[in-house]
């Protein structure tokens, strides 16, 4: 059996009967993958409760995109609601972000799988429609390299969410206008499904029929908008479901205790190129605060405030015009900023006592990388409204998880102990609750790129900066123009 859950509140369960997903023949190298997602309204019902919600081919979750190492990926996405969508696309290094598709439009993402293979996902990221629009991206190895383990008998993605019963853009909507936090989800759910421990759910259980002595390769995605879920495969002799016992999600020290027994293959098919110098380094803060309520009203934020998060306690605010746009064309006049701060400007006890003032600055500010640069990024908690983990992720890049640890981070002695021959190399990474992490990376894909916290609550109220990356010299290192068709 299994288990995903946040603290004590149990989300569901999946017994071993049949359901199949990702059925369509293994990729072959060097070809193009096609698929059409057509964005939809669609009528579903869990816990007793129906709503028309936007997905992918009227699925929920969406359909699950098999790549092999080194194919095409094509993906033509048509708008048939109100809502203007863009998809975003893990793995994908070489797509930089366009404009919104609006209803009525279509647009085709395409490009190569390079230097990725494993377990990520898409979703759409505009607003929080990903709470129903995502769906597994399987990246396979390159035909004749193997696995780095004995080749399973069957893959099967397992993806975690959440299901509201109330509209989400609704939600976010009167969190913003009031200044409160978010109303949290009505269930967790595998697969699109809240299992059996919720009330009128019984039936609404993802299912997986399974051999005996065969090995299965479950591919693991928590889509969850705003936490952060364990997950805890178990035996059992009948098909009565139970609560097993997992670490609460406050449990720092027991996530990163196995998040630092994680290290890279370091081989010659998955080579862990740790950068061994260091041309920048940044310090960021990341964390929650408050910013003022309009005049004349009291928000419902921390003393009549609203509330925030900031990087370095910037909060940014997203502009009208598309960054990469204003960039490229050398318009940034009234759009952004080049400020955005390499390290807070006043120092404090960041896991002690909070300053009294809480206020974050608001501004579109941005960092800019010359090409090529080997980047040190010390990303730091922050317990101004209670210490929290945040999941960093950074677009069009990896980076290399190299060190991390509880408290503040100590630049004398915190480095002795990196690792920089095979650490992990990720997209995303959670700043520990009342701790630090350390990633590197090399700023070798012109363009700007944001980095934002993966729970939408705090992106909504600001946790996210971006990088600009500069053209390199040569020709093949340079920000290509934005397409001939533009949705």
């Amino acid at each position: 059996m299994a288990a995903v859950y946040k603290s004590t509140a149990f989300m569901g369960v999946f017994v071993f009967t049949f359901v199949t997903l990702c059925l369509f023949p293994l990729p072959v190298a060097g070809i193009t993958r096609h698929y059409k997602f057509d964005i939809k309204l669609q009528n579903v019902a869990r816990l007793c409760h129906a709503k028309s919600i936007v997905t992918v081919n009227g699925q929920f979750p969406g359909p699950c995109v098999m790549v092999r190492e080194g194919n095409q990926l094509s993906v033509k996405v048509v708008n048939h609601v109100p809502n203007n969508i863009t998809i975003h696309w893990y793995g994908s290094s070489s797509l930089k972000h366009i404009c919104p598709i609006q209803n009525g439009q279509s647009y085709v993402y395409k490009f190569r799988i390079v230097g990725q293979r494993g377990t990520l996902f898409w979703h759409a990221h505009i607003s929080w429609l990903r709470a129903t629009v995502y769906g597994p991206l399987i990246i396979l190895p390159r035909l004749g390299v193997p696995y780095p383990f004995p080749k399973p008998y069957k893959e099967v993605p397992i993806i975690f969410g959440e299901w509201f019963n109330a509209d989400t853009e609704a939600i976010i909507s009167q969190a913003l206008q009031t200044g409160a936090g978010p109303n949290v989800s009505d269930a967790y759910t595998i697969n699109g499904h809240p299992g059996p421990f919720y009330n009128c759910s019984a039936k609404d259980t993802f299912k997986l029929k399974m051999k005996p002595g065969k090995t299965y390769l479950l591919h693991l995605i928590n889509a969850a908008l705003n936490d952060q879920l364990f997950f805890n495969p178990y035996s059992v002799k009948n098909l009565s479901p139970f609560k097993p016992n997992l670490p609460a999600l406050s449990n720092t020290s027991f996530i990163a205790n196995f998040a630092n027994k994680l290290h890279g293959l370091a081989t010659v098919h998955s080579p862990a190129s740790v950068p061994q110098n260091v041309d920048k380094q940044f310090l960021f803060t990341v964390g929650l605060g408050t910013s003022q309520c309009w005049q004349n009203r009291t928000c419902q934020g921390p003393n009549g405030t609203k509330f925030a998060a900031a990087v370095n306690n910037v909060s940014f605010p997203m502009p009208t015009t598309a960054l990469l746009q204003a960039h490229f064309f050398g318009k940034s006049h009234g759009v952004y900023k080049t400020d955005f701060p390499r390290e807070l400007k006043i120092r404090f006890d960041y896991m002690g006592t909070p300053p009294n003032n809480t206020m974050v600055n608001n501004g579109t500010e941005l960092l800019v990388l010359p090409f090529n640069t080997n980047v040190e990024l010390i990303m730091q908690d922050t317990s101004i409204l209670g210490a929290e983990s945040h999941p960093l992720h950074l677009h069009g890049y990896n980076f290399f998880v190299v060190g991390q640890g509880f408290g503040n981070f100590d630049p004398q002695k915190d480095p002795n102990n990196f690792n920089l021959i095979d650490t992990v190399e990720r997209n995303t990474v959670g700043v520990p609750a009342g701790g630090w992490v350390v990633i590197l990376f090399v700023a070798d894909n012109p363009g700007v790129w944001f980095m934002h916290c993966h729970i939408d609550a705090h992106q909504s109220w600001g946790l996210k900066m971006a990088w600009i990356v500069s053209d390199g010299d040569l020709p093949n290192q340079k920000l290509n123009p934005p397409p001939m068709i533009f949705p």
